[in-house]
């Protein structure tokens, strides 16, 4: 099965996420051919036909996108739970202090990348709604002659809540984007938020587009993790921060074991081979100083790492300057 080579985009009307007509120009998309859906840049339908690695597989580089694609299909209705399963939970933590790191404001403009689910767009939204009602509480204190009428319609306006604030989730498996609409809908999540179908290494978008580009657990699945580097610095703007969560070298051997993830794989899900290639794209992924220097190479400034829950995963941190 090969992956997805078009794109579309997800809004929110009253019946729920649906899919947008084909046809009209939307802001922030890159333009492309007449007639092309949505005034967007068709995902490439050329790879170069080398070598490269599936796990421990070695496969053509057209190849390795549909076996990804194949993986994550089979694995999103399960892809929480196993989750939790596999971290005891601590992936919430990981997430958690991604968005502590990231510290976003009312206003931001938040891509965030091979995130499907949901997780980290919804950490985000919930972070940005908080700090602004933060800020519209210490205001409502220094204004104590507002009637009772004003204090609710400012409580009311749910777009205000988030300061102007939007994060569209992208993610080339429509499966995992499925899953994650099911999610939103299911959890209230509507205002500052879109999903758009589309692949880390040709995004959709306009250049200096985002605030902050985030891609949690995703990067070590593209063929091409040099150019998924470089469309992140393309559509953040001057100033904006690129940020990664992702499995790492681990510096503690009594926790260096993934071997368990397959077994759970196999029991909760009934797919050891999806978890199996999990664990493969694990150990082939980079240690946290090369991957360092591929950030940097993409163009980023002032690039640093933070291991989490000895060297498990670590956080990735550059920006655009």
């Amino acid at each position: 099965m090969a992956a997805p080579r078009s794109l579309a985009l997800w809004g929110y009307c009253d019946r729920g996420w649906s899919r947008l007509m084909p046809g009209c120009r939307l802001p922030g998309f890159r333009s492309c051919w007449p007639g092309c859906p949505l005034g967007a840049r068709l995902l490439s339908q050329e790879k170069r036909a080398t070598e490269t690695h599936f796990g421990f597989e070695t496969v053509s580089e057209e190849e390795k996108g549909g076996k990804v694609y194949q993986v994550f299909e089979s694995v999103a209705k399960k892809y929480d739970v196993m989750n939790d399963m596999m971290s005891l939970g601590i992936h919430r933590i990981w997430k958690d202090l991604l968005l502590w790191k990231m510290r976003p404001f009312p206003g931001t403009q938040l891509l965030d990348v091979a995130g499907g689910t949901g997780d980290i767009a919804f950490r985000f939204l919930n972070y940005v709604q908080a700090q602004y009602r933060g800020k519209q509480k210490r205001q409502l204190r220094a204004q104590q002659n507002l009637s009772w009428e004003e204090i609710a319609q400012k409580y009311q306006n749910e777009e205000d809540s988030l300061g102007g604030s939007h994060v569209m989730v992208c993610d080339i498996n429509k499966e995992m984007l499925k899953i994650g609409k099911q999610k939103a809908s299911a959890q209230g999540y509507k205002a500052g938020l879109a999903w758009v179908l589309g692949d880390a290494e040709e995004l959709p978008f306009d250049e200096d587009k985002f605030d902050v580009y985030t891609i949690a657990f995703g990067i070590r699945n593209v063929t091409h993790i040099d150019r998924a580097l470089q469309e992140a610095h393309r559509v953040l703007k001057p100033g904006g921060r690129f940020l990664c969560l992702e499995f790492s070298q681990v510096n503690n051997p009594l926790v260096s074991s993934f071997q368990v993830i397959p077994v759970l794989g196999e029991v909760i899900a009934g797919d050891w081979k999806s978890y199996q290639y999990l664990v493969e794209s694990i150990r082939q992924f980079p240690p946290q100083e090369e991957f360092k220097e591929m950030i940097e190479d993409a163009g980023f400034q002032k690039v640093t790492y933070e291991s989490l829950t000895s060297g498990i995963v670590a956080i990735h941190s550059g920006f655009k300057l």
